[in-house]
C-alpha cells in the first residue's frame, strides 16, 4: 500500500512518520508511537474509549484519519501526567474508585479534562452530560462523576 509522510505533534513532541493514508489516529498512536493508553474498542465513535484531545477538544481518534491530525495539538492520556506526578483528574479517579476494569478510563479522563478546562465549576448534571459519549460497563458512573467533581475542586484550589 502507498505510504505518505506525515508530521504529528503528540504530547508536545513532533513525530515524522510514513503511514498508509487510510490509517486512523488511534492506530498510529498505538501501533507507530507505542502510546497504548488510548484504547481501540468499537471503531465507530460510539464508546469513547479512544478519546484524545485535538487542539483541546475531545475527539474519537478511531474516526480521525492520522493524515487529518497534521498541524494539530494531540494530547493523549500519557501526556497528562508530569513525570511521576499524576494529573488531578487521574488522582481523583484513583482516590474515588472510578477505575474498575480500566478500559474506559483513558477516554473518560480525557473527556473530563476537556470539560473541566471549559467549565471548572460544574454541576453533577453538567458532568454527566459531558461524559455521555463515554461508555463504562463496570462502575455505574457515580464514582466517575464523583471523581470529576473532586478533581474540579482540586484544580480550583491550585489556581
Amino acid at each position: 500500500m502507498k505510504q505518505e509522510e506525515i508530521l504529528l505533534k503528540v504530547n508536545g513532541t513532533n513525530y515524522r512518520l510514513s503511514i498508509e493514508p487510510r490509517r486512523t489516529l488511534v492506530e498510529v498512536l498505538r501501533e507507530n508511537l507505542g502510546l497504548t493508553g488510548t484504547k481501540k474498542s468499537c471503531n465507530e465513535g460510539d464508546c469513547g474509549a479512544c478519546t484524545v484531545l485535538m487542539d483541546g477538544r475531545p475527539v474519537a481518534s478511531c474516526l480521525v484519519l492520522a493524515m487529518d491530525a497534521q498541524g494539530r495539538e494531540i494530547l493523549t492520556i500519557e501526556g497528562l501526567s508530569e513525570g511521576q506526578k499524576l494529573h488531578p483528574i487521574q488522582e481523583a479517579f484513583l482516590k474515588h474508585g472510578a477505575i474498575q476494569c480500566g478500559f474506559c478510563t483513558p477516554g473518560m479522563v480525557m473527556s473530563a479534562k476537556a470539560f473541566l478546562d471549559q467549565n471548572p465549576e460544574p454541576t453533577t448534571v453538567e458532568i454527566r452530560k459531558a461524559i455521555s459519549g463515554n461508555l463504562c460497563r463496570c462502575t455505574g458512573y457515580q464514582h466517575i462523576v464523583d471523581s470529576i467533581m473532586a478533581a474540579s475542586k482540586m484544580m480550583q484550589k491550585k489556581s
